[in-house]
């Protein structure tokens, strides 16, 4: 199976004579390791075959029932319908994949997870982003995107649909159900994304796991009067929502959130804790603001990149991509020297402010982005990056750019890198390695059960000279 979770066979290719002329891949629509199936042919592409299953003859001893009625339509927990230690094989194998194809020859481990190859794939998230629609007849509509398609799969609002989502909390769902609920008695139209026309585009939620407040944003086309009466409507009915903000997105866009937001009641900011090898740390969480939508897989991920970082007391530490200040505060010693740059001013803020409430005085935050070679270049000059010890790095899906590791190799100082893709990942790391570094292992973790996605982190440092 591939990360999509779709199965990978291959055609044998014969000619007339029997001879060996080699095979094409064929992607199987549902399929999973180890099944034995018939299956028909529905696209023919130059270099490989798509395939729906037409009958099983043996099931694979991996598959299991799925839990979720609408696993299938929805596109989004790929490997629901597999076993969960089968799924942590997987996904080592995809890391395992990245690498060798781009030639780095680096020990895979087995793939760290919150609870072991049993799994914790309910309610593990804290931030949902539902579009919302019409169906055919006419009815408000919630739930998600079918895969590669603006088609919404209802959770909410349609018949035969689930109104639940396994991996978020059950809170999000009701909260998402009393909002259609809202917006149909209330005749709110929700975007049209064809006619351009319409009101409600999006709901946006997150959730603290430490007080169990939640922060809800509806994301409309314009700014809409009715927003101070459903706030109110909404925090009478559940006390855990903290906040209610208004995103406005004007333009024609699949990009869910625009730039503007509105409080419209409640607390500007959430706040969270992460408990990192033995040491709590505090943030305050803006709605623009990067925080991990699995707080306890993040505080396994963080704990392993300090391990990894091995920060000792004095050393000067720069949190590349930093957020709002996640990474660097929990791995590092608050006596220590802290740069952190990030992009979104609004997680800068944050992480001045979460610097303070959590003691660290030496800590430094700046606005910079990491893909403006010039921009960035004068920004690392300025805090001194070739005295620093220590490189966090954890960059976008797309990771870092050429001038930017050539920049942080030539500091010679040890890197952890922590990534949301293993292809851009070996990539980098190929990288890191023509420039005199060296890596001997990387480690997966699964912060996102039942989806093809994995975290990796590996330390980086420079290659000994004989």
């Amino acid at each position: 199976m591939n990360s999509l979770g779709v199965g990978v066979a291959r055609l044998q290719l014969d000619d007339n004579t029997s001879a060996n002329v080699g095979s094409v891949v064929v992607f199987v629509q549902g399929g999973c390791t180890g099944d034995v199936c018939e299956v028909k042919i529905i696209k023919v592409a130059s270099s490989y075959l798509v395939a729906r299953i037409e009958k099983l003859l043996e099931p694979s001893p991996y598959r299991v029932e799925p839990d979720c009625k609408l696993a299938k339509k929805c596109g989004g927990c790929v490997f629901r319908g597999i076993s969960y230690a089968h799924e942590l094989e997987l996904k080592r194998g995809f890391v395992q994949s990245a690498m060798r194809k781009s030639g780095v020859d680096i020990e895979v481990a087995e793939v760290l997870s919150v609870s072991g190859s049993s799994g914790s794939a309910v309610g593990y998230r804290n931030k949902c982003q539902l579009p919302v629609g019409s169906d055919k007849n006419g009815n408000i509509v919630v739930g998600f995107y079918a895969e590669r398609t603006h088609e919404i799969i209802p959770l909410y609002g349609s018949e035969g649909c689930d109104s639940d989502c396994k991996i978020q909390p059950r809170v999000f769902s009701e909260i998402a159900e009393f909002l259609r609920g809202w917006f149909e008695a209330h005749h709110i139209k929700p975007y049209d994304e064809v006619k351009h026309t319409g009101s409600v585009r999006h709901l946006y939620f997150r959730r603290s796991e430490s007080t169990d407040e939640v922060m809800v944003c509806v994301v409309n086309r314009v700014h809409c009067e009715w927003m101070n009466e459903l706030s109110d409507g909404l925090r009478a009915r559940f006390s855990e929502v903290a906040s209610v903000y208004e995103n406005i997105n004007p333009d024609r866009t699949n990009v869910v959130l625009g730039r503007e937001y509105r409080l419209i009641s409640g607390s500007e900011k959430l706040r969270d804790r992460l408990c990192v090898n033995g040491r709590e740390r505090t943030f305050d969480i803006s709605p623009e603001s990067f925080w991990q939508v699995n707080r306890t897989a993040a505080e396994l991920l963080y704990a392993k990149a300090g391990e990894l970082a091995d920060i000792k007391p004095g050393e000067r530490v720069l949190d590349l991509f930093c957020g709002i200040g996640t990474i660097g505060m929990s791995v590092c010693p608050p006596e220590n020297e802290l740069y952190g740059i990030e992009i979104v001013e609004a997680a800068v803020e944050n992480a001045r402010g979460n610097a303070q409430i959590n003691g660290c005085t030496k800590a430094q935050f700046s606005c910079c982005d990491a893909a403006d070679a010039d921009a960035i270049d004068r920004e690392l000059d300025r805090i001194g990056v070739d005295d620093m010890d220590v490189i966090l790095l954890d960059p976008p899906r797309k990771g870092c750019a050429p001038e930017l590791l050539e920049r942080l190799a030539r500091t010679r100082a040890r890197i952890v890198y922590i990534s949301c893709n293993p292809e851009t990942l070996a990539r980098d790391l190929a990288r890191m390695r023509s420039l005199g570094y060296e890596c001997s292992r990387v480690t997966p973790v699964d912060m996102f059960p039942r989806t093809g996605h994995v975290e990796c982190v590996v330390r980086i440092t420079p290659a000994i000279r004989s």
